[in-house]
């Protein structure tokens, strides 16, 4: 299965007066990589569910703030 998670390396102009941002990312949804919802699919238990925002593993996405996974490196976007 594909990375949900895309990065793209945006123009950066010479004449920009901001400092670039030369990495961006974005999160796709797992949704895009199932072409349909197979039968029998396996479950979470209802508690499970309610926590992660879905019934099925297969369409669980964690999201993780940019922010924070940078501060975890110890970088700045």
């Amino acid at each position: 299965m594909s990375s949900n998670m895309k990065y793209w390396h945006p123009y950066i102009s010479p004449f920009d007066p901001c400092p670039p941002v030369r990495v961006k990312r974005y999160n796709t949804p797992p949704n895009l990589y199932m072409g349909f919802q197979p039968y029998g699919l396996e479950q979470f238990s209802p508690r499970e569910a309610l926590h992660r925002g879905t019934l099925w593993p297969a369409l669980f996405s964690p999201y993780e703030s940019p922010v924070e996974a940078n501060m975890k490196k110890g970088m700045r976007e």
